[in-house]
């Protein structure tokens, strides 16, 4: 069991089912426990899920053993069959993120996930803002990126190759024909550990750890990375990483969720208002791999300087809005990289929310929602609909290893990985 105890609340963890003293009030059943710290108010808590093993005997015939036989032969099966096994032998644990304002996140420690982020909108009315599940459970089978930590490498990398010094690696070719969000098992589908989880009075936050084993998908080096979840009494949502290895290798992380601020994915997202603070961004081919040209973004689609609707240019008849199916490209952030610069805003007239994303990183990938069709069922029941929702992902550049251009992802020993991401959520009328 570990406790970790903060002003005059707690977390814990503890056998299921076992109801554990803390001197609060604590409810529990067999699969879950609150932590209160008073009757009505609850400043945080965790709840704690195990998915039960299928019991059911079923017969195999010649038939289904065959199939059985090929679908074991293919990578992609197994790791998904490791995914699920995994999941049904460990814990989903959930912790809630609460301030003054009424504004709460929900992290899960599979795939370092946000859940769920719940604001205000114009007229004081709390409301879901980002896609996900409604349980922790879910998650292993649903969208694999919705609100997940991306990792080791965010975005893509051509024909799943890069070499470091004179060795040259070959990772899964998971988005054929290139390897895309650190493979099968990439750092959204594992489980992390919580290492710590405060209420400073200010603010409150929440640390994870991952240990990623030396060529884990094929990356070298045993890569250990810390990540804190703070959310502060002015509605940022800070998001620190720090990693290092024993080994070079390369590092791109990114954080995934699917914002609508309208609705949480229950309407399109093509008049959100939208400005990208970037002078220039990177075309890519066919398969969505960089060319290596860093272009400007004047007179082209891709020009949101000055704010515009996402929907404004995202069916023009241009080259690269077809090759990604509408905004699918990293844009090149005004500013030093590593200084925290405001990358973007967006504003939804409909709710009066505005976010804005503050980084340290070089780029940021503009996403919008391109490839939903539906069969993703949500929170509450909700079917998310292609273009129901946008991402803003910062990030270094995609295919970095492969294009001496770009700036570096190289990682090596004695090194520290150091990244911020900030996003602020406020109402304008």
């Amino acid at each position: 069991m570990r406790v970790f105890k903060s002003g005059d609340g707690c977390l814990v963890t503890g056998v299921q089912g076992k109801k554990i003293n803390t001197g609060h009030r604590t409810t529990t059943s067999s699969h879950t426990k609150i932590i209160r710290n008073n009757e009505d108010d609850i400043f945080y808590h965790i709840h704690e899920f195990k998915q039960q093993p299928n019991m059911k005997h079923t017969s195999i015939n010649l038939f289904s053993l065959v199939i059985l036989t090929f679908l074991m032969s293919c990578n992609f099966e197994q790791n998904k069959e490791k995914m699920k096994n995994e999941a049904s032998e460990k814990q989903f644990q959930e912790i809630v993120l609460k301030n003054s304002n009424g504004t709460k996140v929900s992290i899960i420690n599979y795939g370092a996930t946000v859940t769920s982020i719940i604001v205000k909108d114009k007229n004081g009315n709390l409301g879901e803002i980002v896609l996900g599940y409604d349980k922790p459970e879910d998650y292993p089978e649903g969208n694999p990126y919705f609100g997940a930590t991306i990792g080791r490498f965010g975005n893509r990398i051509a024909k799943g190759k890069f070499t470091l010094g004179s060795n040259e690696y070959q990772l899964e070719l998971n988005n054929e024909p290139n390897h895309l969000h650190g493979g099968n098992i990439g750092f959204n589908n594992v489980f992390w550990e919580i290492i710590d989880f405060q209420d400073t009075g200010k603010n409150q936050f929440v640390s994870l750890k991952y240990i990623s084993k030396d060529m884990e998908e094929g990356y070298p080096g045993n890569l250990t990375i810390n990540l804190t979840y703070t959310l502060t009494e002015e509605n940022e949502l800070v998001i620190d990483y720090k990693a290092t290895t024993d080994k070079s290798t390369v590092l791109n992380l990114t954080h995934h969720s699917f914002f609508n601020l309208s609705n949480g994915g229950k309407s399109k997202i093509l008049d959100h208002e939208l400005t990208v603070y970037a002078d220039s961004f990177i075309p890519v081919d066919s398969t969505l791999i960089p060319t290596g040209e860093i272009r400007t973004v004047e007179n082209t689609p891709f020009d949101f300087r000055k704010g515009k609707k996402i929907g404004a240019d995202i069916e023009a008849d241009n080259i690269q809005i077809k090759y990604g199916r509408g905004f699918d490209h990293t844009f090149v952030i005004n500013g030093n990289e590593g200084s925290l610069k405001l990358a973007a805003s967006v504003y939804d007239p409909m709710s009066g929310r505005k976010m804005e994303l503050y980084t340290t990183e070089p780029g940021m990938q503009l996403y919008t929602g391109n490839f939903l069709d539906g069969s993703d069922i949500g929170h509450n029941s909700t079917p998310y609909q292609f273009r129901a929702a946008f991402c803003l992902e910062p990030q270094h550049f995609p295919d970095s290893p492969n294009q001496d251009n770009f700036p570096s992802t190289v990682l090596s020993p004695g090194e520290v990985y150091t990244q911020k991401s900030v996003f602020r959520f406020s109402v304008e009328e």
